[in-house]
């Protein structure tokens, strides 16, 4: 199992795993941006345990800005019975988009995202030829 901890980031708690991507409350950062959070609660690694008291002392987790976007929109709709009063309003929360590349502890790295491999893929002659016959 890969190593895993728990962030506070934008207000929110979350559990967080390299190599994933989480939707978190608008950062005031730059797309591509990298960022650094401290704010760590918990952390575990191949059944090593590390419980912060409120914070684990030397450990961040390291994030890439992916992008910003809007949550789906939530409709708040107010009524109040036996009257002709009602109120429709919508609302869209604004998110950033993060990437967690790495999870350190005390200025080691203790899990990282694997880096995608890119293999190039070329035609042979034999997929073209077989793709003329069909056509023919």
């Amino acid at each position: 199992m890969t190593a895993y901890a728990i962030i506070e980031a934008s207000g929110t708690q979350m559990r967080v795993e390299p190599g994933r991507f989480y939707d978190v409350n608008r950062l005031a950062n730059e797309v591509d941006s990298q960022l650094t959070i401290d704010k760590v609660l918990f952390v575990k690694n191949e059944g090593d345990i590390t419980v912060g008291q409120p914070l684990v002392a030397g450990a961040t987790v390291e994030v890439t800005v992916l992008r910003h976007l809007r949550g789906r929109k939530i409709i708040v709709y107010k009524m109040q019975p036996k009257k002709k009063t009602r109120k429709k309003q919508g609302h869209r929360q604004e998110l950033t988009r993060i990437m967690v590349n790495s999870i350190s502890l005390n200025g080691e790295v203790v899990d990282s995202k694997e880096e995608p491999r890119v293999d190039s893929i070329s035609l042979s002659d034999e997929v073209v030829d077989s793709k003329e016959e069909l056509r023919s």
